[in-house]
């Protein structure tokens, strides 16, 4: 299962009042495993950067100036997170300012369903906050000493080990298939499975199978081997 842990850096808190998007972060899981595959822009969001976001990201109006706009990367963007569950802490904020976005640029907005709420998860998990992505660091003994500032892909990956704590899949899994639950916002859950296309070729041979034959013929009549595999004997 692929899974895209997402952060943005804003200009401000409401993209009706004109705020825009200045950097976007990206960190893509697969099978809940980090890939190491990323996607990472800063934006000219065509407009000044207020102090107060400045303080927040330190990415100032004149750093920003020759980054692309969003239309010049929306296309790069939206191949890279496909159709994959989006991964947010807050969903609702980033989520607004990307479908606000995406109608400026005259593309389809990003469906409610594929949001993953981290901070819902924490809620869900943990009856007793604070819930902020550094309160969720504490918890779980994250180390974000190197988080001087909000930064999108940094945040993309501080937040992709949160969620794993969150979910309980910290350790990857030893299975062979692709499979495993996620929580959307929604309350639903969603599972994935993938089977082997090819069945893996028996490892056994005749002197393997004859050892066995002779094994179990000293098991006697009422050998459990003879009830579930009599074509072992």
């Amino acid at each position: 299962m692929r899974e895209i842990v997402l952060d943005t850096e804003t200009t401000g808190l409401d993209p009706v009042q004109g705020h825009r998007l200045v950097e976007i972060g990206c960190i893509e899981l697969l099978n809940r495993i980090p890939t190491g595959v990323t996607f990472h822009s800063y934006l000219n969001p065509e407009r000044e950067v207020p102090a107060e976001a400045f303080a927040i990201h330190g990415l100032a109006t004149e750093f920003l100036q020759d980054k692309p706009r969003f239309a010049d990367i929306a296309d790069k963007f939206l191949d890279f997170i496909g159709d994959a569950p989006l991964v947010i802490h807050n969903a609702g904020f980033d989520h607004n300012f990307l479908c606000a976005e995406l109608k400026r640029t005259e593309r389809e907005v990003i469906a409610r369903e594929r949001l993953v709420d981290t901070l819902f998860l924490a809620r869900r998990k943990h009856s007793v906050g604070p819930y902020s992505l550094d309160a969720l660091c504490a918890r779980y003994g994250i180390d974000n000493s190197h988080r001087t500032n909000h930064g999108a892909l940094l945040d993309a990956e501080i937040l992709a080990e949160v969620y794993l704590e969150l979910i309980g899949a910290r350790q990857a899994q030893l299975g062979l298939a692709e499979g495993g639950e996620r929580l959307s916002m929604d309350g639903q859950t969603i599972a994935a499975r993938r089977e082997r296309a090819v069945a893996l070729p028996l490892r056994l041979g005749d002197a393997e199978r004859e050892e066995h034959r002779k094994f179990i013929a000293t098991l006697g009549e009422n050998a459990l081997w003879k009830t579930y595999l009599p074509e072992a004997v």
